[in-house]
């Protein structure tokens, strides 16, 4: 079997956990003659310490050991920053339902049954380096796109309300003296505007941020979804006439609202509320109405918001993501795109989905479904 990837330019370390000199002996040579860095370890406990030490690239380790076993070195090395992502792989020579399970759950990446053959140990190591290889191409790549996206419009989002702020303020405190005060009005209202732009850019970093933590906690998700709000319809009314008012298009706001609870916090429901109706009002023209609908689903509820503006192709729609704006260099847009991506990661947070469904140069329907809300 070849090599995976690109193994025979850059030599791959791999760490083998276990008890029986002389399986790790055989697997330590095996491993060898297809050009791997190998190092060992006797028991589970050693093995821990060897992969924080050495950080391999995979770890193949055994089930059954005194004292630390496979499961207890799988669930430390899970638990730490710096070895949580190393490809895991568990060796065992009872590869029940039930220990395979309780291994998964840990986070173990496959399972190898004992005894095994040279060419089976190959396989697995081979998928799981693949798969490892994979990853690391695709985070590299949303690397660059955020990079990409970051150098193009990080610079105007934050010089523009800050320019405001500046200028207006320098003349202020040079020239008060001298400025009429309708002048003073105007100006104090730019710097209004630009302070609450500045705001709700932080504001959007900030929440991005703790998503992003949260997403990687299952027992906080747990906690965050037994949250719900009772009474909905008060709160998406109120968030969306906000938004109505902020773009002076309060004319052009469609509430269908029915009363049924949302799992999910007042808090983070008007965030999605807030995010959804402001990107509608965004991109449409004044005159066309934005349509802010809850309603009941037979194993569920949904919230969407609908506009009759330039609408996103397909492309678009599948690259949502983080810092992501489209078309920045035909037309000019406010904010890092954080908002919809926001809304989406809280959605899914709450075991919900966000789909859009759009046409260019027609409606745009940004369709938000949650589970039920458990009874109170």
């Amino acid at each position: 079997m070849d090599l995976p990837g690109d193994c025979a330019f850059e030599m791959k370390k791999i760490l083998v956990i276990d008890d029986e000199e002389w399986l790790r002996e055989m697997v330590h040579m095996a491993l060898r003659e297809k050009g791997f860095d190998v190092v060992e370890a006797e028991n589970g406990a050693v093995g821990i310490e060897v992969a924080r030490r050495e950080l391999p690239d995979l770890i193949l380790c055994d089930v059954n050991m005194e004292k630390v076993d496979g499961y207890l070195a799988l669930a430390a090395l899970r638990n730490e920053p710096t070895t949580a992502a190393i490809p895991f792989i568990l060796m065992t020579g009872l590869a029940d339902n039930a220990g395979m399970r309780h291994g998964m759950e840990l986070g173990a990446d496959d399972y190898l049954p004992k005894p095994f053959a040279i060419e089976a140990l190959y396989a697995a190591v081979d998928a799981r380096l693949k798969k490892a290889q994979a990853l690391r191409q695709h985070a590299e790549k949303k690397l660059t796109d955020l990079r990409d996206n970051l150098s193009m419009m990080l610079p105007h989002e934050l010089r523009t309300p800050l320019n405001g702020i500046v200028a207006y303020g320098q003349m202020l405190a040079a020239d008060a003296a001298t400025l009429s005060p309708a002048e003073i009005t105007d100006m104090g209202q730019v710097i209004y505007e630009s302070g609450r732009r500045l705001e709700r850019l932080v504001e959007n970093f900030l929440i991005y941020a703790q998503i992003e933590l949260l997403g990687a906690e299952p027992q906080k998700i747990a906690v965050l979804r037994e949250k719900q709000t009772t009474f909905p319809a008060r709160l998406i009314e109120e968030r969306a006439r906000a938004k109505a008012e902020e773009a002076k298009r309060a004319d052009d706001l469609v509430l269908e609202l029915t009363e049924l609870p949302v799992p999910i916090s007042e808090d983070y429901l008007a965030k999605i509320v807030e995010e959804l109706v402001q990107n509608a009002f965004k991109f449409s023209e004044a005159g066309r109405p934005v349509r802010v609908a809850l309603s009941a689903l037979p194993n569920g509820v949904a919230l969407s918001v609908s506009d009759r503006g330039r609408g996103f192709s397909t492309e678009h729609i599948t690259k949502v993501g983080a810092y992501m704006q489209f078309d920045r260099k035909m037309q000019e847009q406010q904010g890092l795109g954080l908002g919809l991506t926001i809304a989406k990661r809280l959605t899914e947070l709450h075991g919900g989905t966000l789909t859009i469904q759009s046409e260019r140069g027609s409606t745009t329907t940004v369709s938000v479904k949650f589970p039920k809300a458990a009874l109170s």
